[in-house]
């Protein structure tokens, strides 16, 4: 029928929520999560790579993550990685074994926690309205070049915005549950 494929439009959306759900498994909210490092990227072998291709993450207690780091020349940069991420968190080297333990967070922590947060969940939304305009843009074109009716344009527009509120609402629920679990004590 058309240009504008509501599938590839879905598709993409949902890639936005799948990485806002990624973002904040790396939001800690007061116990180990190997989630929590999983985004950090560490500095390796002349280039930047996510942290899971130097070592293994695990959580072996509540209050403590490990990385075991494969390369024992890498330690220092993972360490460093872990150190300057904003998850407020010292690390401690072993040898090729890194202890990072999870403080308890204090409440202006938290807050900053829930302000993370909410900018992530911002940039999903504008991320999954960019999707919303680029699809509105091609059906408008398609209209234009007369390979759509202006009844199917509109009701294409109609499509696209119900899969983007529908979206923005699945972002609204996945901000209200992380804050929730952030602020949690």
């Amino acid at each position: 029928m058309s240009d504008v494929d509501l599938d590839d439009i879905q598709r993409r959306m949902d890639g936005s929520l799948n990485s806002l759900k990624t973002e904040f498994m790396g939001l800690r909210a007061g116990r180990a999560s190997t989630g929590m490092l999983e985004p950090l990227m560490v500095e390796a072998y002349g280039s930047k790579m996510p942290i899971t291709q130097v070592g293994n993450i695990s959580a072996p207690e509540p209050r403590l993550l490990t990385v075991t780091v494969w390369d024992a020349s890498l330690t220092a940069s993972v360490e460093k990685a872990i150190r300057e991420s904003d998850l407020g968190l010292n690390p401690m080297a072993e040898g090729t074994l890194i202890r990072v333990p999870i403080p308890d967070l204090s409440e202006e922590r938290r807050r900053d926690m829930v302000k993370v947060a909410g900018r992530y969940a911002e940039a999903a939304r504008v991320s999954v309205r960019n999707v919303r305009r680029d699809g509105i843009e091609n059906a408008r074109k398609m209209e234009k070049d007369s390979l759509i009716s202006e009844d199917e344009r509109r009701d294409l527009e109609n499509d696209i915005q119900k899969l983007t509120d529908d979206h923005v609402k699945m972002i609204d629920d996945a901000l209200a549950n992380k804050e929730k679990e952030i602020t949690q004590v």
